[in-house]
């Protein structure tokens, strides 16, 4: 059941507010409103008789929705969970784990989450607030006294709370670059202090690092590694037997699905993601059949088999709006908000649904989606790129539940809706590089080791007439220079945060005659992307 605040009578009476059952619209016609205890609760009552039959109604089309949306998409394959009730109404998998494979998926089958690990992740906080630990407003600096952000103040004042609703100011991606580069966890937020900020708690920047850190601050509180604390409040508790927090369970199962990624209009198995670092923002795997036993607890307020697994004041904190995630571009439409590690927003109905999204360009989308008012919660999970289909299967379903028929073409919006983040990256997309272009220096003049204080050294060398750089951890992210126009020179950057067709320029600085340094445009958007000798 939802929570609801009580507010005096006279406060109601003064919202010109009747605690009547239909509202009437301008044609005359009514509206029935489901009441609650104050207006705030108040929702469009559906369409069915009952919850159960508007619930069963939709499932009875859901498996031929699925079908109808992995043939539109061509997404290799995905399963689904439905809950009610306290109960998995539904569990079923589509297509296959690998594309050109016959190996069918199954609702065991498990999958990489990607940002569907924010959620859990928060629900892992909330459990050891229950225990005493630590609170949503515990200053991150008590916990971890030798971390740091560019901001002393805010290094002091930050809460776990901020890092978990992404209001930190650090920027969305921070990190992520690091990330690509190899870098662990460790080095990457030690090195996050010398990231700009924007505006401490006014600013709103989805990071994944950001809730890496709050997660940090946690396990600190609870005395074990991040990990540890998931198996130990969250998965061990939930009967979760087929989630971890680390890629190495992932790659031991037997049954669980490729990624694939879309190249060349098709979805292809061509990489693996190693999501380790940020495995609170992005870690963790898991199947439908465990994320209902959470999806359960969640809507239960916190509790699973009779005992309180999650702090229920706490988790009411994260499931409840604290930053606006989106601003409307005008006075008709809602706000998006997020909470801690969720988001929250309103239906057309006026429901509260509580979300989140993840995705990895390397070839996994994933989305759930819970209406407490309705006790309903659905999961969906994908082996193929930001697409858009795991959204709209579950926004399909709860159309149907809701008001008894699809609103919209779902697919095609939530296709243009994530476009952007599979669309190219780098200052040399779509350019034509020049006809007569300037000779470069003799290569010998390039090579040699640069430093850079954030990313670590890099080195250049000439391979078969070309220029090689070798940087990141272990000298692992190597990238083949392409001679541009003089002392410029094309990569094609690799990665998570570099999508297909993504092309950047590695421009060698000169002083006095002589080569002194590199700037890499595709690791430059913080002003951290030049490299000096």
């Amino acid at each position: 059941m939802p929570r609801r605040s009580l507010v005096p009578a006279a406060a109601i009476a003064s919202a010109g507010l009747l605690l009547t059952g239909c509202v009437p619209e301008a044609g005359g016609e009514a509206v029935v409103v489901e009441t609650a205890d104050a207006p705030p609760g108040d929702a469009i009552a559906l369409p069915a008789a009952s919850v159960d039959d508007a619930v069963t109604g939709a499932l009875a089309q859901l498996s031929d929705l699925i079908a109808d949306d992995l043939a539109e998409t061509g997404v290799p394959g995905l399963a689904v969970a439905v809950v009610h009730g306290g109960e998995i109404v539904y569990a079923e998998g589509f297509g296959v784990k690998t594309a050109g494979e016959g190996d069918p998926i199954d609702p065991e089958t498990v999958f990489q989450i990607a940002s569907v690990s924010k959620s859990l992740s928060a629900t892992a906080v909330s459990a050891a607030i229950g225990q005493g630990a630590l609170t949503w407003e515990t200053p991150v600096s008590d916990l971890l006294p030798g971390f740091a952000l560019s901001d002393p103040y805010v290094t002091e004042h930050a809460t776990v709370g901020d890092f978990f609703s992404h209001r930190t100011g650090l920027d969305t991606g921070a990190g992520d670059d690091l990330e690509d580069l190899g870098y662990g966890r460790e080095y990457i937020l030690d090195h996050l202090d010398m990231l700009p900020l924007d505006a401490f708690r006014s600013s709103y920047h989805y990071s994944n690092y950001g809730i890496t850190v709050g997660a940090e601050a946690a396990a600190a509180a609870v005395g074990e590694p991040w990990e540890d604390v998931t198996e130990s409040l969250v998965y061990e508790p939930l009967g979760m037997t087929r989630t971890s927090s680390r890629y190495e369970d992932f790659l031991a199962e037997d049954d669980r699905a490729t990624i694939h990624a879309f190249v060349d209009g098709r979805f292809q198995p061509l990489f693996d993601r190693d999501p380790d670092a940020q495995a609170p923002a992005g870690g963790v795997s898991s199947n439908v059949i465990d994320l209902a036993a959470w999806m359960n607890a969640v809507l239960a307020g916190g509790e699973h088999g009779g005992e309180q697994v999650f702090d229920a004041a706490a988790l009411t904190a994260a499931t409840t709006g604290e930053m606006i995630s989106g601003h409307p571009p005008e006075a008709t439409w809602r706000t998006s908000m997020y909470g801690f590690g969720f988001n929250v927003d309103t239906t057309v109905g006026g429901r509260t649904g509580i979300a989140h999204s993840g995705g990895f360009v390397l070839g996994a989308a994933t989305n759930f989606r819970l209406i407490p008012s309705l006790d309903l919660g659905i999961v969906t999970l994908t082996n193929g790129g930001p697409y858009g289909l795991p959204e709209a299967v579950n926004a399909q379903f709860l159309d149907l539940v809701q008001y008894g028929d699809l609103t919209r073409d779902w697919i095609t919006d939530y296709r243009a809706a994530v476009a952007s983040l599979t669309a190219p990256v780098g200052d040399l997309v779509d350019e034509q590089a020049p006809s007569a272009p300037d000779a470069p220096r003799d290569l010998a003049d390039y090579e040699g080791i640069y430093e850079n204080a954030y990313f670590g050294p890099l080195t250049v060398s000439e391979r078969d007439g070309r220029l090689v750089v070798a940087m990141g951890a272990d000298d692992g992210y190597v990238l083949e220079l392409r001679h541009w126009d003089g002392d410029a020179f094309a990569f094609v950057p690799t990665g998570e945060n570099a999508p297909e067709g993504s092309l950047s320029s590695a421009t060698f600085v000169q002083d006095a005659g002589d080569v002194t340094g590199v700037t890499l445009q595709f690791f430059d958007t913080q002003g951290l992307g030049t490299w000096s000798r």
